[in-house]
């Protein structure tokens, strides 16, 4: 009985394990800056979070670019497969890759522009095409796209809306990390409890054991009189 009760123990352990390794990824859509000052470097943050966490998925991302007062889009960027391509000249060496780097299941597809120009003022466009894998072996492709509208300055002007998005971003992060530290304590009971019942049931194993040998013992005492 004990040694079932310590199975149970160490699954519900590995459960939680299991559980603080997938939070530990938790997920917070925010969006991007859109001012950059010319000359200097620039974040533009695409991020999608897949709306089930325990589902496995793959995706890759394309980045497009439509310049200020143009019509069509050009193809600038492309990540698949843990491997970034630059697609277009006027960004040749100037994009390096912000976003997931651990995992194929890419939920954050952000980027950074080296060396702002006048020039990269303009629309820009991410698109996730997402593979969601499930269990009877079925997948569901979905494409999701964002928009970031960059205007480039010669001097930074912090906005209302950037320190808005700022405060946010820290707001859902810190809310993430105590939902996880209240998830971890609560696991952690839950292993707590499960030993100290372990640790009962194996002492009144014991004392079961010992009272009937006793019991043995003085009838066969009794016999033998």
């Amino acid at each position: 009985m004990a040694d079932r009760t310590v199975l149970h123990l160490l699954i519900l352990a590995l459960l939680c394990s299991l559980f603080v390794d997938r939070a530990g990824g938790a997920c917070a859509e925010v969006d991007s800056d859109t001012e950059a000052v010319a000359g200097k470097g620039f974040k533009l943050g695409c991020i999608s979070c897949k709306r089930r966490s325990e589902v496995e998925g793959t995706a890759s991302v394309e980045w497009y670019f439509r310049a200020k007062g143009e019509a069509d889009f050009v193809h600038i960027y492309s990540y698949t497969e843990y491997r970034g391509t630059v697609e277009h000249d006027d960004f040749m060496d100037r994009i390096d890759w912000k976003g997931s780097k651990r995992s194929n299941d890419i939920q954050d597809a952000s980027i950074y522009l080296l060396n702002v120009t006048f020039n990269d003022s303009g629309t820009y466009r991410c698109f996730f095409n997402r593979i969601l894998s499930y269990d009877n072996n079925y997948e569901y492709n979905d494409i999701i796209s964002k928009v970031v509208h960059l205007t480039v300055v010669a001097k930074a002007n912090r906005g209302t809306a950037s320190i808005v998005s700022e405060v946010m971003m820290y707001v859902s992060i810190i809310g993430l990390q105590v939902w996880l530290l209240i998830e971890m304590i609560y696991c952690y009971r839950k292993i707590a409890a499960a030993g100290e019942e372990a640790l009962r049931e194996a002492a009144n194993a014991e004392y079961l054991a010992i009272a009937s040998e006793s019991k043995d013992n003085c009838a066969g005492v009794q016999v033998g009189e």
